[in-house]
């Protein structure tokens, strides 16, 4: 085994050492200092990227710390309404839900007048809150219109 410390080839490190002295003083200085700058500039990147990284990790960690808090409250409040809704009758049959169990008990007291506000119990007059593509508005209105003054037969 040969142990070197330069280039394997002899006339490699020749020509590297002439290059090294042909070239103006100027230019190695020149060298050295973008040399130093460029390990500067690398530094930086490497502490600003690692400065990113805990940053990135930090706001994950929050994220997935709200996702979990709102995940949790999710689980309660859909605990207690499933235990509401099998403690009504009839929650075994499987769609039955509980609008439609106070719209049916509603059907039996039947008085000429409130059909349109047994109507209004099943619509959602909130505008923020409807998600359909369409334009509902004009409905809306009448419906709210109707329950407000109903038509006299």
């Amino acid at each position: 085994f040969k142990e070197s410390n330069g280039p394997p080839d002899s006339f490699a490190a020749i020509s590297q050492v002439d290059r090294l002295q042909s070239e103006p003083e100027s230019i190695r200085r020149w060298r050295e200092e973008q040399k130093e700058r460029l390990e500067q500039l690398d530094a930086n990147s490497r502490k600003q990227e690692a400065e990113w990284k805990e940053k990135a990790i930090k706001e994950l960690e929050e994220w997935y710390a709200r996702q979990d808090e709102k995940l949790q409250k999710t689980k309660v409040s859909n605990r207690v309404a499933d235990e509401a809704f099998y403690k009504q009758p009839f929650a075994d049959v499987i769609g039955y839900v509980a609008a439609e169990e106070a719209f049916v008990n509603d059907a039996e007291d039947i008085f000429p007048g409130t059909e349109w506000e047994r109507v209004a119990q099943l619509c959602d007059f909130n505008p923020k809150s409807s998600k359909q593509a369409k334009d509902v508005s004009r409905m809306r209105s009448v419906l709210i219109s109707l329950k407000q003054a109903p038509l006299v037969r």
